[in-house]
C-alpha cells in the first residue's frame, strides 16, 4: 500500500521462497459490517499466502460480476482532490484506488468473486519468471496492449518507466525496485541515473535489457524474490515514452486502463469516460460496466456519509473509492438494517502514529513526555469509535505478521494519555515549558485529535502552538526534510504481505529524502544494519518475528514515532450501485468492480 490520506501505507518484503504473508481483508466477500463483525481474529486471518499467477491466471477477460450491468453514469464522492497522476508520483491510498482505473503495471493483484487474491500478469502475460536464484525476472508483455491513443505498449515504455523514476523530479512515488536495481539501500540509488532518461543516458543492459519489443529482463546483485508484489504496486505503472512530459505528466497523464481522464479540475472534480484502446481481452482483472464516473471533490465525510445514508435521487447511483462513514454517524449506520445492508467494514493495514521531527526534537525524554501525554483514545473516537479503529501501541498492525501487541508507552493500558508521568518526565529533563509546533490535516479528525492533544499536552507542560495543513497535499509537507514542525500525525501500512515494506521505509535512516515516509528523519546506523541483516531472511515466519522485534527495540529504545491507533473502516453505497465489494490490497472499495443498476 503506501501512506493513508488520512495517509496510505506501505509495505516491505520478505522471502517468497518459503511462501510470503499476506495481508486479506476480513470482509473479502463484502458484506455488511457491525461492530462485532469485526475482530482482532479477523485482523489474524489477514495474515495468509498469496500465489503468483501463471500465464492461465493473467489471461483475460476478468471473471464477471454476478448480475452486473454495462451503462450508466457512478457518481463518486471524494473528500481530497488527487495531488498526483503521474503513477511515479502515487503513494497514497486515494491515489492508488483510482490508478486502477487508468493505469496498468506489468503485474497486478487479482481477486476473485470467492475473494481469493493472487498476483497475476497484468500487462505482462504472467507474474514473472525467475532464474539465477531470483536475481532476474523476466517478462513478457500480451499481446494487444495499448495506450489510450491507440499505439502498442512495448518494452521500450516499460524501460523507460523505471528509468524515469531516477529523475530528481520523482520524489513521492516508492524506491524499492530502483534500490534493488542499483543494490543499496537508501537514496543512492539515484547516482545510477542521476537525470533519468531525459539527457539520452540509459540503465546498462546488465541491469535492466529489452531484447525485443516485448521482452523486459530485470538484473538485481541480490535475490529479489518480491519482485512480483513491487510491481504490482501503482507507483510502478507504465508510462508513455512518446506521451512523457515529465513534471507535466502529473495533471495529463495518457491511460492505459479501462478509462480516460475526460476532464479534471483539481479540488472540484474529474469525469472519466471509457477508453476504447483498452481491450477486456488482456486485462484478468479490471472491468468498465459504468459509462462514465463523475468524480466530485471537496466531500467531506459528514457530507458523503449523509448523500449515500439518505439514497436519494444520485445518491442511489453513487459511491466512494476511499470515503468512510463519518465519526458521528458511524453507530446510526450500525444500528439502521436498511444502511447497514449497503456497508462495507473491515480492518486496513495502517497504523495511526504522531511522528516525531528528530531534527528538531533531539531529547528522548521531550519525546517520552509526548507520547505518555498523548491521548490514543481522543483519536479513535474522532475516527467513529470501534467501527472505525482500535487503540494501538506498536508500529505493526495486527493485520501483519510480526505483531507483538506491544505497548511501552501504555496506549492502550491508559488510552486517555497519562498527563502526571508526562509532566514528570518533562519536569526531570529540566524542559518545562518547551514550545513544540504539531501539524495535522484540517480534516474533522485530526482536527478534534489536535484540540484534544493540545490539552493534555499543556497540562503536562508543553507550550503547543498548533499549525493546520491543507489535506490534499498534506503528507507533501511534512514530506520535506526541511519543515518547521516538530511533529506531525502519519498513517502506514504494508505495500505488500511483509513487515519489511513498514519497518525499512518508515525507520531506514538511508531512505532519508524529501518525499519519503520516514518522517521522524531516524537515523541509527546499527538499527539500519539490523534491518540489512532481516531483509536477507528467507523464512517469510522467521523474518516477520525478526521485524517484530526490531521495530519494538525502535520504539522503546529511540522513539522516533508514537503509535496510537489500527485502523478499520466502514465504507456506504447507494442502492443502485452493484459489485461494491472492499479489495484488501486497496484498503477500500474495489472501484473496477462497481455497476449501475438499471
Amino acid at each position: 500500500m503506501s501512506r493513508f490520506r488520512m495517509r496510505t501505507a506501505r509495505v516491505s518484503v520478505v522471502g517468497l521462497a518459503a511462501g510470503a504473508l499476506l495481508l486479506t481483508g476480513c470482509s473479502s466477500g463484502g458484506g455488511g459490517g457491525g461492530e462485532g463483525d469485526v475482530s482482532k481474529e479477523d485482523a489474524k486471518k489477514q495474515q495468509v499466502q498469496f500465489e503468483f499467477g501463471d500465464e492461465q491466471a493473467s489471461a483475460g477477460p476478468a471473471e464477471e460480476v454476478k448480475g452486473a450491468q454495462k451503462g450508466g453514469e457512478l457518481t463518486v464522492y471524494q473528500r481530497d482532490s488527487y495531488a498526483h497522476l503521474d503513477p511515479a508520483q502515487m503513494y497514497v491510498s486515494d491515489e492508488g484506488s483510482f490508478s486502477t482505473l487508468i493505469h496498468r503495471r506489468l503485474t497486478t493483484y487479482k481477486r476473485d468473486n470467492a475473494g481469493k487474491y493472487t498476483v497475476v500478469g497484468d500487462l505482462a502475460k504472467d507474474s514473472g519468471k525467475s532464474s539465477d536464484g531470483d536475481r532476474t525476472w523476466t517478462y513478457e508483455l500480451k499481446d494487444g496492449v495499448k495506450w489510450e491513443d491507440g499505439s502498442p505498449i512495448t518494452s521500450k515504455d516499460i524501460r523507460h518507466t523505471f528509468e524515469r523514476q531516477f529523475a530528481p523530479f520523482v520524489s513521492e512515488g516508492p524506491t524499492f525496485i530502483q534500490q534493488w536495481l542499483a543494490g543499496e539501500s537508501g537514496v543512492g540509488y539515484r547516482k545510477m541515473l542521476k537525470d533519468g532518461p531525459y539527457k539520452g543516458k540509459h540503465l546498462p543492459d546488465k541491469v535492466l535489457e529489452t531484447p525485443d519489443d516485448k521482452t523486459i529482463v530485470f538484473h538485481f546483485k541480490n535475490p529479489q524474490p518480491d519482485l512480483p508484489y513491487a510491481l504490482g504496486m501503482a507507483g510502478y505503472s507504465a508510462v508513455q515514452e512518446k506521451g512523457d512530459t515529465k513534471e507535466k505528466y502529473d495533471k495529463k497523464p495518457v491511460s492505459s486502463g479501462p478509462y480516460k481522464i475526460e476532464s479534471f479540475k483539481s479540488g472540484k472534480s474529474m469525469k472519466l469516460v471509457r477508453n476504447d484502446e483498452w481491450d477486456p481481452k488482456t486485462d484478468s482483472v479490471r472491468h468498465a460496466y459504468p459509462d462514465t464516473h463523475k468524480i466530485q471533490f471537496g466531500v467531506s465525510y459528514e457530507a458523503s456519509t449523509k448523500r449515500l445514508v439518505s439514497d436519494s435521487a444520485e445518491n442511489k447511483t453513487a459511491v466512494s473509492y476511499t470515503n468512510q462513514v463519518d465519526a458521528s454517524s458511524m453507530q446510526s449506520v450500525r444500528s439502521d438494517a436498511s444502511v447497514k445492508k449497503r456497508s462495507l467494514a473491515g480492518y486496513q493495514p495502517y497504523v495511526g502514529k504522531i511522528s516525531f521531527n528528530m531534527d528538531r526534537l533531539k531529547d528522548k525524554k521531550v519525546r517520552e513526555a509526548i507520547a505518555y501525554a498523548l491521548p490514543a483514545q481522543s483519536l479513535v473516537q474522532a475516527f467513529g469509535g470501534s467501527g472505525g479503529g482500535e487503540l494501538g501501541g506498536s508500529y505493526l498492525s495486527p493485520t501483519v505478521a510480526g505483531h507483538t501487541g506491544a505497548d511501552p508507552y501504555g496506549k492502550t493500558k491508559k488510552p486517555q494519555g497519562d498527563v502526571k508521568k508526562a509532566k514528570q518526565v518533562l519536569k526531570d529533563a529540566g524542559k518545562t515549558g518547551k514550545k513544540i509546533t504539531f501539524a495535522y490535516q484540517n480534516s474533522p479528525e485530526w482536527s478534534d485529535f489536535s484540540i484534544a492533544a493540545k490539552d493534555n499536552l499543556e497540562k503536562a507542560g508543553f507550550d503547543v502552538q498548533l499549525k493546520d495543513v491543507v489535506t490534499d497535499t498534506y503528507y507533501d509537507q511534512i514530506g520535506k526534510v526541511k519543515n518547521n514542525y516538530d511533529m506531525y500525525h502519519s498513517s502506514w501500512g504494508a505495500d505488500w504481505p511483509s513487515a519489511s515494506t513498514v519497518i525499512p521505509p518508515t525507520l531506514d535512516g538511508r531512505q532519508v529524502q524529501d518525499g519519503a515516509a520516514n518522517y521522524s528523519h531516524y537515523d541509527d546506523p546499527k538499527m539500519n544494519k539490523e534491518m540489512d541483516r532481516v531483509s536477507k531472511i528467507t523464512d517469510a515466519e522467521k523474518a516477520a518475528a525478526e521485524w517484530g522485534k526490531l521495530g519494538d527495540k525502535i520504539l522503546k529504545e529511540d522513539l522516533p514515532d508514537v503509535p496510537l491507533m489500527f485502523y478499520k473502516q466502514i465504507q456506504l453505497h447507494g442502492s443502485k450501485v452493484g459489485g461494491a465489494v472492499l479489495n484488501d490490497v486497496l484498503s477500500g472499495i474495489d472501484p473496477t468492480q462497481l455497476y449501475v443498476k438499471k
